[in-house]
């Protein structure tokens, strides 16, 4: 057994105290969920028309009013006889009671159906963000997208640098900050900075959470923690629209947002309820602060540091063999990860899997928001088959394995993708609605997954930058999507085919990886090097973790284990 596993063991184990601050790290996802759903409601787009400009009217229509003059100034279009968005009629100036002869663009603003996803005031309806200048919109969602991708990337090779604490709470503090110069930005230009900084923000505060929880729970809990902590952020994105329907102003509901991330400082900003993850402590050979944390953990779940038994050494003793030589702290790069022989190619598919996961994700989001006007019912569908993706990991993943399931989930995204590729044309709305469900629903389990799994296989001394590479990947997928909106979503198809056919791909290589299920996080890069693929037909993989038992029972158990 490795000397940091001893070390948390005869600290308690996974004993009241991680229990507790693992439970404690559910309650900050909420309030992240709440800044990652609000994006959806800032940029909703409402109904609008272009404002009448009796101006332009001919002299005998500019004393109409009501419904009268839009139907004079404004066209329709379609089979729907719908008002156009972004166009007026074009009259002859000569005559007085002249026809109509073509079309203008709008000269007077529009008129915006309000409400929009709550919100009476948006930045859409604002800085008029439609028709000629439409194309900001998707600039702003991937700004917001890109700030979370360099967040991932930047703050996750801080949190191996400085510490998971460090980074929790100065991304906290940035958030807090950010947030409110959002809920004052007076332009355009300054909102799309403060978004993409925000967003990388919060992204350092949800993956330097994410890690430090993974590394307080033993391998029986992790997958069930994760999860829980998944299930509180959906539950932040369910309580966005409620609070937009209070707030009604971006403005104030930007507000609101940083308020809920100055509380977490307030609370989460202390030790007690986050303190340093004492496994990258001992990972990085920072032992007089390891000690510490680890004496307050024995101390709170009832385990004398100091006395020992034939069974298990004391806390102090095995502090003492990792003191042995007087080693001195040592820091990491993600970049010597090339210089591995497995874990790159292992942190390389994932990161493929959780990229195809994005992209398909936002493809399937946007078929589904193709087929239902209003924003509520496409905004809780996704919300929903989120809970829905975590429930099934929750009941498969620790029964089947973490790559069976992967291998699942992206086989069936890839299957429904083609399906709506093959058959969009000849086959019916509600088929083509329920496959577009069903692959929403593996995208978000894939992804969900993908970054358990990659937590799992990282080693600790890397393990926050080999994430945030994971994720930022996942994210550069959604990205794609509102890329292609600043077109006319005239690469929509093509997007979709490219995300197919890397589905297919990315099919074969998670038959690659190794199982992560039920071993102890590796610790160095060496230790990750050692998670090999499993045969492909092995049922059980070998079982790392061992309980809290006597010497004598582990030595059968691990002999047991080898024979399996």
């Amino acid at each position: 057994m490795e000397p940091e596993v001893r070390v948390l063991r005869a600290a308690g184990g996974f004993g009241r105290a991680r229990r507790l601050l693992a439970t404690a790290s559910w309650l900050p996802c909420v309030a992240l969920g709440l800044a990652l759903g609000s994006e959806p409601l800032l940029t909703a787009l409402p109904a609008h028309h272009c404002q009448p400009d009796p101006a332009l009217l001919p002299p005998a229509l500019r004393t109409l009013s009501g419904p009268a003059l839009l139907d004079a100034s404004v066209p329709r279009l379609g089979p729907a006889r719908a008002r156009s968005p972004c166009l007026l009629l074009r009259y002859p100036e000569p005559s007085p009671r002249a026809r109509p002869n073509g079309t203008r663009s709008c000269t007077r603003g529009w008129h915006y159906a309000l409400p929009a996803a709550g919100l009476l005031r948006s930045p859409v309806t604002q800085w008029n963000l439609v028709c000629e200048n439409g194309w900001k919109v998707p600039l702003e969602q991937t700004s917001h997208l890109l700030g979370w991708l360099l967040g991932c990337i930047i703050l996750g090779m801080g949190c191996d640098r400085f510490g998971r604490r460090v980074v929790f709470v100065s991304s906290l503090v940035l958030a807090t900050g950010l947030g409110a110069g959002e809920a004052l930005a007076a332009s355009f230009p300054a909102l799309l900075a403060l978004r993409l900084l925000h967003g990388g923000s919060l992204a350092g505060a949800s993956l330097a959470l994410y890690v430090t929880r993974l590394e307080l729970c033993d391998p029986p809990h992790r997958l069930m923690f994760s999860m829980g902590a998944g299930l509180f952020s959906v539950a932040g994105t369910l309580l966005s629209p409620g609070l937009a329907l209070l707030a009604q102003d971006w403005h104030l509901l930007q507000g609101l947002s940083a308020l809920a991330t100055g509380l977490l400082l307030l609370f989460w900003g202390f030790p007690a309820l986050f303190p340093e993850s004492p496994c990258w402590l001992l990972a990085t050979g920072q032992l007089a602060q390891a000690r510490k944390i680890l004496w307050h953990f024995a101390e709170a779940s009832g385990v004398d540091p100091e006395s020992s038994s034939e069974e298990e050494s004391s806390l102090a003793t095995e502090l003492d063999v990792l003191s042995a030589g007087n080693p001195q702290p040592q820091r990491h790069w993600v970049l010597e990860l090339l210089h591995t022989r497995v874990t790159w190619r292992n942190g390389l598919i994932l990161g493929f899997s959780s990229l195809v996961s994005g992209g398909m994700r936002a493809s399937f989001f946007r078929r589904l928001a193709a087929h239902e006007l209003a924003f509520y019912g496409p905004y809780f569908l996704g919300a929903g088959l989120e809970v829905v993706a975590i429930v099934f990991l929750l009941l498969t993943v620790d029964r089947w394995g973490r790559r069976l399931v992967l291998l699942l989930g992206t086989l069936v995204m890839g299957l429904a993708s083609l399906l709506i590729l093959s058959g969009v044309q000849y086959l019916p709305a509600w088929t083509v609605l329920s496959l577009s469900v069903l692959g929403l629903l593996a995208a978000q389990a894939v992804s969900t997954l993908s970054s358990l799994f990659a937590a799992e296989i990282f080693p600790t001394v890397i393990r926050a930058a080999g994430l945030g590479l994971v994720l930022g990947a996942g994210f550069l997928g959604q990205a794609a999507a509102p890329i292609t909106d600043m077109h006319g979503r005239r690469g929509f198809f093509l997007l979709h085919v490219v995300f197919a056919s890397f589905a297919i791909l990315a099919l074969v290589c998670v038959l690659l990886l190794p199982e992560s299920r039920g071993r102890a996080l590796p610790q160095s890069l060496q230790d990750a090097d050692r998670l090999r693929r499993s045969p492909l037909l092995r049922v059980h993989p070998r079982q790392d973790y061992l309980p809290l038992l006597p010497p004598s029972h582990c030595w059968a158990q691990t002999q047991l284990v080898q024979e399996g």
